[in-house]
């Protein structure tokens, strides 16, 4: 097609990779032999176009990732050929080009290639090196990208010509090129975590090189450079090498923990900004099920979210600055050599506290945060004096000092909440300040720092007691409720993550008219604004799911609207999906979260209400709704609730559930069998759920589940693999004798000793006790 406009061929030649990548196995043969042979004529005469030649490469590389190399070794001969013998440059861009991104997109299955007897990385691998220290930028950039690619894989044809390679990468150390050395960085970081003995002669230099590439003036080269740090606290082995050094790491590591101008535009004039964040923004926190440990809810977050940094850490996560990603390796050198960095660092900050520069304060607050978990120990007997120190920079004319202050504060809960135990000074002088400072940030006019605080005020609800938290119910609510009127989109979904958390602190202390009367109010005004399809329903109802176990029966003024809606959206979601011409049981294509939201509500109301929740359970339709979403091949995700509220229901109704335990039954008893490590805690859920129908089914119904029940937890409370099932199954086990004596007492001698060994690590409660009984 030369005889078409470069646009044209380009467009052509990206179709035609985007086609292979497809539908590779559809094409037919001779279709992908000319295609071939194509590509190979190109390499003999390359294109003058540049996008044209990259093109090319990619048709190539997507020959070979879906064919696999072994299936074309006319390419790999060619494309060595080039780069061995010819002086054509055009033809040399074109051949490493395409080598790059095979590296890149196949290194695996070229590591494993092998041509005769020998690994075909052995014939590539000298020649690519040859271009590391090659006159031409781009070769010497694509070289060393190429081969970083076989680092991972600890390649053993890249170990054999190790010592080369070293000294092209060395010579190249100091290029003029930023693209250069950002791709030498990153060969050296990840050489130090796979092949670290090959580097230990180097470190001395490689430490010098770091530490002078991290103060580069451009900061992908510096960024880079930041993560050598990270990488050598991880590896304990030869942290010692490290040590002479820190006096000169940990000063540059705290200069890049300054804002940049670069910084700041992303973040633009936020200093009155009013919060305004788009639908978009909300990714749910409160799509969670319960795992039932002992009959209390423990909150579960679904995989997806388990990676998840927590809301105050993302500012620093969201995007990888150099500020950010020094930040972690402060951390990470924190924790690895803690007094001896905190040593070198707190003495740093004090030429921070005050500066007149504002990014200078800033990052100092934020080095003061970074170290605080590694480091406690040593920052501990300074935090009377730093504390101070932070509770005046969260009212800091600057919105950025605030938020870090906020931030920072919140990684020294712990030791805040511990100084309520000195009821005179420390309460006075600690606890009490930074509890009202929080406060008042939660009103803040800036939504960062409206974030912030929420999340600060989450963290020291999370460490502090009833005792701590309930002398200033009055204060927390009416701030807390006066930001349900002032926040919109994500930080309200903040907010109600900030009051599920205080309920759950806080527990049936909150049931007292004067705070109900406070909280409910504006609640309750939200929850009737928003529509049935509206994804801001979730964070609310994950908040009243915390409220209504905690109110108890003070929730019932509450409970029929409530109750009512969360029964309405699971009936509604079910409806909708099986009326669906696509419809698949509970395929991926289903919101669940209609479904799992709503039952982790309907949890909490039970549990607060306990046997008074009986008239909302009949007049509805939620026990047919349970047994649908019990059936075995749901999704984990439906299932975790489900059988957590079946177990609930069992303790709170027993009556209303036991018509439809005969189709309940033999769901649950199959889960149990299930050894998917996704569900796990729905195995849980089922085991705890079991002995809490055990010991209220009449016998005549129970006797014939019980030998299956058993056939899978005796072996279960042998295993090692699935250690954190044990208490609910021990617990489950016991409670089957009640009712049941003569079948369990049959099969003593299988588990008794067990079962009594297990049991001394039971925390003593109800269940236990009902365990016993049956034992």
């Amino acid at each position: 097609m030369r005889d078409q406009d470069n646009y044209t061929r380009a467009i052509a030649g990206l179709t035609l990779k985007n086609n292979l990548l497809k539908n590779f196995n559809k094409t037919p043969l001779f279709v992908l032999d000319y295609v071939k042979s194509v590509c190979l004529q190109s390499l003999d005469s390359p294109d003058p176009d540049t996008t044209i030649r990259r093109t090319i490469g990619s048709v190539m590389t997507s020959i070979t990732v879906r064919g696999q190399i072994l299936n074309w070794p006319e390419a790999m001969q060619a494309l060595v050929g080039i780069l061995e013998k010819s002086t054509d440059p055009l033809a040399i861009d074109t051949a490493l080009d395409t080598l790059q991104k095979i590296c890149e997109d196949n290194a695996p299955d070229l590591n494993e290639a092998v041509f005769d007897t020998t690994p075909i990385l052995d014939y590539i691998i000298p020649q690519i090196t040859a271009f590391i220290d090659h006159k031409n930028e781009r070769f010497r950039v694509l070289a060393v990208s190429a081969l970083s690619h076989f680092i991972q894989l600890r390649s053993p044809s890249l170990l054999a010509h190790m010592d080369q390679y070293l000294q092209s990468l060395f010579r190249i150390a100091s290029d003029n090129s930023t693209q250069v050395r950002q791709e030498v960085c990153r060969s050296f970081v990840m050489l130090l975590d796979h092949f670290t003995e090959n580097l230990l002669p180097y470190l001395s230099s490689l430490i010098e090189y770091m530490i002078f590439c991290h103060q580069s003036e451009d900061s992908k080269v510096a960024l880079e450079a930041c993560d050598f740090w990270h990488q050598f606290a991880r590896l304990e082995k030869i942290r010692a090498y490290l040590t002479p050094y820190l006096l000169r790491v940990i000063p540059v590591i705290l200069s890049s923990l300054v804002y940049t101008d670069q910084d700041l535009i992303m973040f633009g004039n936020e200093e009155d900004e009013e919060e305004n964040s788009s639908p978009q923004d909300l990714q749910l926190r409160f799509g969670n099920s319960y795992i039932k440990i002992n009959g209390r809810h423990y909150r579960h977050y679904r995989e997806e979210d388990e990676d998840e940094e927590d809301p105050e850490d993302e500012e620093f996560f969201s995007e990888w600055t150099l500020r950010k990603f020094s930040a972690t390796s402060l951390d990470a050198l924190t924790s690895a050599f803690t007094s001896q960095v905190t040593n070198i660092l707190l003495p740093l900050l004090n030429n921070t506290w005050f500066s007149d520069d504002w990014r200078i304060v800033e990052s100092g607050i934020l080095a003061l945060g970074a170290a605080a978990e590694g480091g406690f120990d040593s920052i501990a007997p300074h935090l009377p004096e730093l504390i101070p120190l932070l509770i005046s920079n969260m009212s800091n004319p600057n919105a950025h000092v605030r938020y870090i202050a906020c931030w920072t504060l919140s990684r020294f809960s712990s030791w805040i909440v511990a100084q309520c135990d000195d009821l005179n000074e420390g309460r006075t002088r600690f606890y009490e300040p930074v509890l009202r400072e929080l406060l008042r940030r939660i009103l803040d006019k800036n939504k960062r720092v409206q974030e912030a605080a929420c999340s600060a005020f989450s963290t020291l609800e999370e460490h502090a007691s009833s005792e701590e938290l309930v002398p200033y119910l009055p204060v927390i609510l009416n701030h807390l409720t006066r930001a349900l009127r002032l926040y919109k989109n994500r930080n309200l979904r903040l907010l109600y993550d900030t009051i599920g958390t205080l309920a759950e602190s806080v527990g049936s202390s909150l049931n007292e008219p004067a705070c109900i009367a406070v909280l409910m109010p504006p609640l309750i005004s939200r929850w009737n604004h928003l529509e049935d399809t509206d994804s801001n329903l979730f964070p609310l109802l994950g908040c009243l799911t915390d409220i209504a176990t905690s109110l108890g029966v003070g929730f019932l003024p509450f409970t029929e609207p409530v109750f009512t809606r969360c029964v309405m959206l699971v009936s509604t979601t079910l409806q909708n999906a099986i009326q669906d011409p696509s419809y698949d049981d509970f395929d991926d294509d289903m919101d669940d979260e209609f479904i799992v939201v709503p039952l982790d509500l309907l949890s909490g109301i039970v549990q607060g209400l306990g046997n008074t929740v009986e008239p909302f359970v009949k007049k509805s339709t939620l026990l047919p709704l349970l047994a649908v979403c019990s059936h075995y091949d749901s999704r984990y995700e439906v299932l975790q609730p489900t059988y957590a509220l079946i177990g609930d229901l069992a303790k709170a109704c027993f009556t209303t559930l036991d018509p439809y335990l005969e189709n309940i039954m033999p769901e649950l008893i199959r889960q149990l069998k299930n050894d998917d490590m996704s569900y796990k805690s729905v195995r849980n859920n089922a085991i705890w759920a079991i002995g809490e129908i055990a010991i209220r089914w009449r016998k005549e119904n129970m006797e014939k589940y019980v030998e299956s029940i058993l056939q899978t937890l005796i072996p279960l409370i042998h295993s090692q693999t699935y250690t954190e099932l044990h208490e609910n199954a021990v617990n489950t086990i016991g409670r089957l004798g009640i009712h049941n004596a003569e079948m369990i007492a049959s099969a003593l001698p299988l588990f008794a000793r067990n079962w009594l060994y297990l049991s001394r690590n039971i925390r003593e409660n109800e269940e236990k006790d009902s365990a016993f009984q049956g034992f």
